[in-house]
């Protein structure tokens, strides 16, 4: 039996958390929200002097911004701020994401680029679902139109990389498609909701099932990048480019998965994601090197376990997610969602006040194999920490009676 009132509480916490933040208010305060409030604005402060985006630190130990071009992690700080916003009601985070959002908003005509779902659902799609501002619908829409001219139906797939360029053309492939692509549906699934036209939800729909297919392992754990014939849709190659070997579990790919699935079944309704995100859920979940405190290491099969880095952002991407699907299921993820939280809020993962350059969590990996972003803070680790908290603190206001339909 599928939950139901209590699912469509969760459901309705995903998808409307910020109009609810917006249009009620408890009076309720939230310690760890309190706190990322306090950080993120010593952090937008900075941000404000340099006039950047905010990223990570660089080896040196300097607070490293996103690139001027087209940076795929661009979309997370204002992001950021439009949950502070929707938390607070204090119109200086509005004014912040709306500030820098429009740094980028060029960016949604560059045909070049996979990751548009990820920068303008995470921005401007959260400042839509807030403010209803029809500049922002159009942009969004734009964002996704350019997103679709990547989508090839012979594949089923929208194409990762561009393999004429840069360190991917030396990899000998195809039509690369990364776990990752599995975070840009969103934004299409939005699409069609928002226009009426199905076209959007079509192409993520083909994407999902062609990923499910060919991206995942028996036991469910998930290769990086698929390579197919960029003629007949064959997979060429199963790699890697993050993780630690081709055959590996790359941590924050794991997490894609449950993210990215869970997402597809509030959306449709089809059964076989939400079997799919609880699949991988129970894999991560009962993996036999996942440590202690649930903060993963940044692969589970890093040659020198347990002495490897761990991976912050892909625990608070794991933990949003699973509050998430706890309302769509008759597992209890919310256990294991807590659980994640409450140790990235330990002094082990979240930074005190003012320090590690004023990001929220500590110890989080962007690509060893790139020897880049190593046991440092990230803005996507910020962003999604805060949409979990957000979320849990969503549920758990939630009147008991409705609450009781778990059970």
């Amino acid at each position: 039996m599928k939950k139901t009132t209590y699912s469509f509480i969760v459901s309705f916490a995903a998808l409307f958390i910020l109009w609810g933040c917006q249009s009620k208010d408890t009076g309720s305060k939230n310690e760890e929200l309190d706190y990322a409030v306090e950080q993120t604005t010593l952090l937008l402060d900075q941000s404000y002097k340099a006039d950047k985006i905010p990223r990570t630190i660089d080896a040196d130990g300097h607070l490293h911004w996103t690139r001027n071009g087209f940076d795929w992690t661009e979309g997370f700080f204002p992001g950021t701020c439009w949950y502070l916003y929707a938390y607070t009601k204090d119109e200086k985070w509005q004014k912040a994401a709306e500030h820098f959002q429009s740094k980028f908003e060029s960016h949604r005509l560059m045909p070049f680029y996979h990751d548009l779902g990820f920068v303008f659902n995470c921005s401007y799609g959260n400042g839509y679902r807030i403010t209803g501002n029809e500049h922002y619908k159009q942009v969004l829409i734009e964002a996704g139109n350019t997103l679709m001219t990547r989508f090839k139906p012979e594949i089923g797939c929208i194409k990762s990389w561009d393999v004429n360029r840069g360190w991917q053309s030396k990899r000998g492939w195809e039509y690369p498609v990364i776990i990752d692509n599995m975070m840009n549906l969103e934004l299409l699934f939005e699409l069609s909701n928002m226009t009426g036209d199905n076209k959007y939800k079509a192409v993520a729909i083909a994407h999902a099932n062609t990923t499910m297919k060919n991206h995942f392992r028996e036991d469910m754990s998930s290769y990086h990048v698929i390579d197919y014939d960029s003629i007949t849709g064959e997979v060429r190659n199963r790699h890697t480019a993050q993780g630690y070997a081709h055959e590996s579990e790359w941590a924050r790919g794991q997490a894609w998965g449950i993210y990215g699935y869970t997402t597809c079944y509030r959306y449709t309704r089809d059964p076989k994601y939400l079997e799919q995100a609880e699949k991988i859920a129970d894999y991560i979940i009962n993996h036999p090197v996942l440590p202690g405190d649930k903060i993963p290491y940044w692969d589970y099969d890093a040659a020198k376990i347990p002495n490897e880095p761990r991976d912050a952002s892909a625990a608070a991407i794991t933990a949003s997610a699973l509050v998430e699907l706890d309302g769509y299921s008759d597992k209890d993820y919310l256990s294991e969602a807590k659980l994640i939280i409450k140790n990235l809020t330990s002094d082990n993962y979240r930074a005190k006040i003012g320090t590690n350059h004023n990001f929220i969590l500590m110890h989080s990996v962007g690509s060893i194999p790139h020897n880049n972003e190593i046991d440092v803070p990230l803005n996507y680790a910020d962003y999604y920490y805060v949409e979990a908290l957000l979320r849990l603190k969503d549920l758990e206001e939630a009147p008991k009676h409705e609450l009781a339909q778990k059970h």
